[in-house]
């Protein structure tokens, strides 16, 4: 258990050692500890410190007017948000992860509509995102983003499989090979060429 104060304790004497950045909380999901996060960013901006949230977005829920209302007190203290977007299909994001993605990309539209800027990141893995239509509807997703300011697209790898072998667990990718870096930027280049021509599309229907 640690406070608010604690950390920014810590922060504070390793400070002359920073040259950029501030304080990024991340997980788990550490939105599970909203009010946490909300403690600790709002001594950190009267501190002048930058704020960064690491996250899933799957805790976001836009028909709980509570659970809104601490998001928005939450992100007048938060200066970037990284977010995950594991798969952009619903349906192949609640095979992949046991979860729908309905509230992550409601998320990124909440965060747009509050000017909270944005980093992507969305991991390729052979045989479940690897797919040149799926790229595509990633870029035009993100093209809805006025928010967006950043994009990494990851190749998979397989780090993990020994830490769940030494925790006895059964490892879900099992068999799943680790993902050349080319390819993963073939993928940045579709998904980007993507958003692009969703951008200029909406421009031009605007100016109908």
């Amino acid at each position: 258990m640690v406070t608010a104060k604690e950390l920014l304790e810590q922060y504070s004497k390793k400070k002359p050692f920073y040259s950029n950045g501030g304080i990024t909380v991340t997980g788990g999901e550490p939105l599970l500890q909203i009010d946490f996060i909300t403690d600790l960013f709002t001594k950190a901006k009267a501190d002048g410190i930058h704020t960064c949230i690491d996250t899933s977005g799957i805790t976001f829920r836009e028909n709980s007017p509570e659970l809104v209302k601490k998001f928005d007190t939450l992100m007048t203290v938060t200066d970037l948000v990284l977010l995950d977007i594991k798969h952009i299909d619903c349906a192949s994001h609640e095979e992949l992860t046991g979860m729908k993605n309905d509230n992550i990309l409601s998320f990124a539209r909440y965060l747009a509509k509050k000017h909270v800027p944005v980093w992507i990141r969305h991991v390729i893995v052979p045989g479940i995102t690897d797919d040149e239509e799926e790229w595509k509807a990633v870029g035009r997703f993100l093209a809805t983003l006025s928010n967006l300011k950043a994009l990494d697209v990851l190749p998979y790898h397989t780090m993990g499989v020994k830490k769940y072998e030494a925790l006895g667990i059964d490892y879900p990718l099992d068999g799943v090979p680790a993902l050349e870096k080319s390819e993963a930027a073939r993928a940045r280049t579709v998904i980007l060429e993507a958003f692009r021509e969703a951008l200029a599309e909406r421009k031009k229907e605007s100016n109908k």
